[in-house]
């Protein structure tokens, strides 16, 4: 995954700067249901040992002009890029999927 962000970097050079989530940031807690039942919403958490990486990643969102998320076209990609962008607070009109 550091791989494939390094090999974008490469494509476009200058000053962008290109960070990897190194996969899935957000998953349903193994400890119970996880879902709302009242509501029916997806309860997700932290997958443990991302905090410091979710954290650089906010901090490098806020300090970006734009943010494009380039995961892989499937729908593994679909769910972290979608997790990134709730964690991230990228709203829904302004986020820029690259595959």
């Amino acid at each position: 995954m550091k791989f494939q962000a390094n090999t974008i970097k490469k494509f476009l050079g200058g000053s962008t700067k290109v960070v990897a989530s190194m996969g899935h940031i957000r998953d349903l807690p193994k400890s119970k249901l996880g879902v709302d039942t009242k509501n029916f919403e997806p309860q997700y958490i932290n997958i443990r040992g991302k905090g410091d990486l979710i954290k650089s990643l906010k901090d490098d969102a806020k300090k970006a002009k734009k943010v494009y998320l380039a995961t892989d076209p499937d729908r593994e990609g679909e769910a972290i890029a979608w997790h990134l962008a709730h964690i991230l607070n990228i709203p829904d009109d302004s986020i820029c999927r690259v595959t």
